[in-house]
């Protein structure tokens, strides 16, 4: 049986075990934090989460293990038939990762975790979430689903990713980037929550969230 690792506050983590839950495919968890262990390097180099232990092998980087997933699972396709339509759906998840999740993260310090972050880093990052919202505005669909007719991993993607950068923006800017920006996307959130893979996913986050906040308590 597929076991993943990692911890439920992780957005990585959500979506990768989004998927496996979409998917109906058996797999174990084990909670386990990000560290730079020797040990734990053997399985994860850079001592990141998430990561995903096969009967081959370990995998890590969570877009890899998506697309693990997807090969050696192919019951519940969650990628659209059509090479085109796979590389569009990958082309969002992309786009979502790269221009903003990973800004936003930067003011995960300040946002987060009682720490500061620099105005000049808070300048950088408004400016790249606001074009990086901008383009995904037009490269979204919301036909009701991110990239069409079809609920696909670009859905697990968006679910985890969206709502920590209207988190950040709130509470580092006071503004909701993602309402402003991209209107359509409370309502898309909404439709994917109601989903009982994502419901799971939500009650299981919230949980660690607590428990995440308790253990790193001064």
């Amino acid at each position: 049986m597929l076991k993943l690792y990692g911890f439920s506050v992780s957005n990585y983590y959500n979506k990768v075990k989004f998927a496996l839950l979409e998917k109906g495919i058996p797999f174990e968890e084990a909670f386990i934090y990000p560290s730079q262990d020797e040990a734990f390097l053997k399985d994860s180099p850079m001592g990141k989460v998430p990561f995903l232990r096969t009967a081959d092998g370990v995998l890590t980087e969570s877009q890899v293990l998506v697309e693990y997933i997807e090969e050696a699972y192919p019951q519940m396709p969650l990628y659209p038939t059509g090479a085109f339509a796979r590389a569009k759906c990958r082309e969002l998840i992309e786009h979502i990762e790269l221009h903003l999740e990973l800004p936003a993260r930067r003011l995960h310090p300040e946002a987060f975790f009682g720490g500061s972050v620099s105005d000049e880093t808070k300048k950088s990052v408004d400016k790249l979430l606001t074009k990086g919202l901008k383009s995904l505005s037009r490269l979204a669909h919301f036909e009701p689903y991110i990239a069409g007719k079809t609920f696909t991993h670009a859905d697990c993607a968006a679910w985890v990713h969206l709502p920590l950068v209207s988190q950040v923006t709130k509470r580092i800017y006071d503004r909701d980037f993602l309402d402003e920006l991209l209107p359509a996307a409370k309502s898309y959130l909404k439709l994917i929550s109601e989903r009982p893979q994502a419901q799971t996913v939500s009650a299981d986050r919230k949980a660690a969230s607590a428990a995440f906040m308790e253990k790193t308590k001064p």
